[in-house]
């Protein structure tokens, strides 16, 4: 991708926020998991079932429109783990596109990845706590359709505009370990990391703010396997932190392409943890709120003016509105590693009585339901045109890579990039160079070297195709 940004002489003389012009509305409901759900996330535990709530779970739906004649576009954050199967995210994908007679390519629904969270998957009934998984499965599902009807009764003509700024709670997560040749999954202080921060902000007609997206890449891994509640981890006190100063607008979370990123603090069991990882993004992004621009209006350079310098002087003008809408889902086929079948890993599964190993085992065995026993798997990819900015979401997840080389391709448009989105989850897409390393993210996918950069130049000639 050699693609370079050149800017226009209009980009020289003229600042503005990516911003779209249109119908949205916004919805909410509550998917709090009942207390003694499996809830086992983490091979070191010694505990299957939750014996507390942390802070509540919400699903938030977003409902976008060019015309109150067309189909909304419904984005759709929720506070969650990771789909196991296909099967279980189309119980509530399938729901609701059946409920709104949607098109596939209209939905996106983003899990925030918090690893406090229940199992999200049938297949796990048979554990302690498991017989309460199709009903939170089917609660999930009617929350989602709720919330997207409420927020189609509620919409209003509005704004959405975005910004970036950067927040510093994400580092690197590919530790060297000093005793072995491998890779650790934990904090590396010399690691690469991208702390982009991208905030939305939807304002009505009076520019009273709607509500707010925050879209970062961070794995919600603060708690671990000596925490016994269900938490939305960092997630929910930054929502608290950003709907306190925003008029109660709902926020929603957007989990990024955070494979390699995680907060340096992790793996604990205290809440307060969780509480001030949540504030410190939630700071952040009322940074950015604060730095934000009136909706549909720029900054236009106004001449210069000799003082004690040479000044060049800006003024505030009107922006015109984008009302451009579009949205697109593709399949991506990608190559896949040489890995046992599924009978042979149910096969050493049946007979490990290690419980750490069994887990890896059944992992091992979750990703086989994803992509089945072949050699390629075909993966959907979604792209949203919204105004001036695109949205992209897949449901695997991919390392940061990703979001920068977008980001640096496609320079002058706002770009939202999301892991876990819709279908179930296949695995980790590292870049290239990392697959001749011993780490968790490498030996855990099933998906081949090269697939990040294939699913780069797919996700780039989906952006271009709609620009």
């Amino acid at each position: 991708m050699d693609r370079k940004p050149q800017m226009t002489n209009s980009q020289q003389t003229s600042f503005s926020h990516s911003a779209f012009t249109g119908w949205i509305g916004v919805g909410r409901e509550d998917i709090t998991p009942p207390v003694g759900i499996y809830a086992r996330n983490w091979g070191a535990a010694t505990k299957d079932q939750a014996e507390g709530v942390h802070r509540p779970f919400t699903l938030t739906a977003l409902t976008i429109q060019d015309s109150l004649n067309q189909d909304p576009c419904v984005l759709i954050a929720m506070d969650g783990t990771w789909w196991k199967t296909h099967e279980d995210e189309w119980v509530v994908r399938g729901g609701l596109l059946d409920a709104l007679s949607l098109h596939r390519s209209r939905a996106m629904i983003n899990l925030s990845h918090t690893h406090a969270g229940p199992s999200l998957s049938h297949r796990d009934t048979d554990k302690p706590g498991g017989h309460l998984i199709p009903a939170y499965l089917e609660k999930i599902r009617d929350a989602a359709i709720k919330a997207t009807q409420q927020a189609l009764r509620l919409r209003a003509a509005a704004t959405l505009s975005w910004s970036e700024g950067k927040c510093a709670l994400a580092h690197n997560r590919g530790f060297p370990d000093p005793e072995r040749k491998r890779i650790l999954c934990g904090f590396n202080p010399q690691g690469q990391t991208d702390q982009t921060l991208v905030v939305g902000r939807v304002t009505d007609t009076k520019g009273k703010i709607m509500a707010t997206l925050v879209n970062y890449a961070c794995h919600p891994t603060t708690l671990a396997w000596e925490n016994q509640f269900l938490s939305p981890d960092f997630v929910g006190a930054m929502r608290e932190v950003v709907e306190d100063h925003s008029s109660k607008a709902p926020c929603l979370f957007l989990q990024g392409a955070s494979g390699d990123l995680a907060p340096c603090e992790q793996y604990a069991g205290a809440v307060e943890i969780a509480e001030c990882h949540g504030r410190q993004l939630g700071y952040a992004t009322l940074s950015v709120l604060e730095s934000m621009l009136p909706s549909l209006t720029r900054l236009q350079y106004s001449g210069a003016v000799e003082s004690g310098a040479s000044l060049a002087t800006w003024k505030r003008a009107p922006q015109p509105p984008s009302s451009v809408l579009a949205a697109v889902c593709q399949d991506v086929e990608f190559s896949l590693k040489p890995m046992p079948t599924l009978e042979e890993i149910e096969a050493e599964l049946e007979t490990c009585q290690d419980r750490v190993i069994a887990e890896r085992l059944r992992r091992k065995r979750e990703v086989r339901w994803v992509v089945g026993n072949h050699r390629t798997a075909r993966i959907p990819l979604w792209v949203w045109r919204v105004g001036d900015a695109f949205l992209l979401g897949q449901p695997n997840e991919s390392f940061s890579w990703l979001q920068v080389e977008l980001r640096r391709c496609f320079a002058h448009h706002t770009l939202v990039i999301m892991n876990l989105v819709n279908g179930g989850e296949a695995g980790y897409l590292p870049p290239c160079d990392l697959y001749d390393l011993d780490r968790y993210e490498v030996n855990q996918t099933p998906l081949d070297r090269g697939s990040l950069e294939r699913l780069l130049e797919s996700a780039s000639k989906a952006i271009q195709a709609l620009m």
